[in-house]
């Protein structure tokens, strides 16, 4: 089972979500371990704070290092060896699913939530393995992000999803955005579903959804269909595409 830490100044803002949906199941039935640390029970003044101007001047408050190292140092007792610890950062590498996967085989990780300017940098040089991010972009915090981390990696533990092709034919996993999707009714405001779906010709309906990825990652995400490892089946489809198109 999966243990993730999270220290955080806003605790109750990152359980409200956790306890919520899939991830609140896994953590209930025990196939998913998540505390959340408030950082200001770590430290040493009398009024809880746990930031300060930055030294050279600027603008804001910088968080300080030690109450976030004794947050790190207390979960780090707790835990049969030292967890990989991922500071959540706009300068980070941007979270892939492929990455996902890799951190769901990780059985300890401790995530750092940024806030105001930023974190002293000494306590990142000192416990951090690597920073990771959401997006191009700039938070308040880095409470969001690290809910983002925690259902993308947690629903890719074992057991958390009732089977593996629950994740293993959605977007991104394999390379390709995932094939469109259709429920009751058969017909809708006069659009039927794909006949090929109500045939219950498994094979058939494994290749249209195969070349509907296909030409959805075309549409939507072209850099994808770029990378993406494609069969001779795969590519004699596109070609046929393209051919009809010119």
């Amino acid at each position: 089972m999966m243990r993730i830490d999270i220290a955080t100044l806003f605790p109750e803002m990152c359980e409200a979500v956790l306890c919520e949906s899939i991830i609140g199941r896994a953590r209930e039935a025990g196939l998913l371990e998540v505390h959340c640390h408030n950082i200001r029970d770590y430290t040493q003044d009398k009024h809880r704070r746990v930031d300060d101007t930055p030294y050279g001047g600027g603008m804001g408050m910088v968080m300080q290092a030690d109450p976030i190292f004794r947050c790190y140092e207390a979960v780090c007792s707790q835990l049969p060896q030292k967890p990989h610890t991922i500071y959540l950062s706009p300068q980070g590498k941007v979270l892939t699913q492929q990455m996902a996967v890799h951190y769901s085989k990780e059985p300890y990780l401790f995530l750092l939530c940024g806030h105001y300017e930023g974190v002293d940098e000494r306590v990142l040089e000192e416990i951090v393995d690597e920073e990771i991010s959401i997006g191009d972009y700039v938070l308040t915090g880095g409470e969001l992000p690290a809910l983002v981390f925690v259902d993308t990696v947690g629903r890719l533990c074992q057991g958390v999803l009732a089977d593996e092709s629950c994740f293993m034919e959605e977007s991104h996993f394999h390379g390709l955005l995932e094939y469109p999707q259709y429920s009751r009714p058969a017909v809708w405001h006069g659009k039927e579903v794909p006949e090929v779906l109500l045939s219950g010709h498994h094979a058939n309906i494994a290749r249209w959804r195969r070349e509907q990825s296909l030409l959805r990652t075309g549409q939507k995400r072209p850099d994808l269909l770029e990378r993406a490892e494609l069969t001779e089946q795969d590519r004699a489809f596109l070609a046929k595409k393209q051919e009809k198109t010119r």
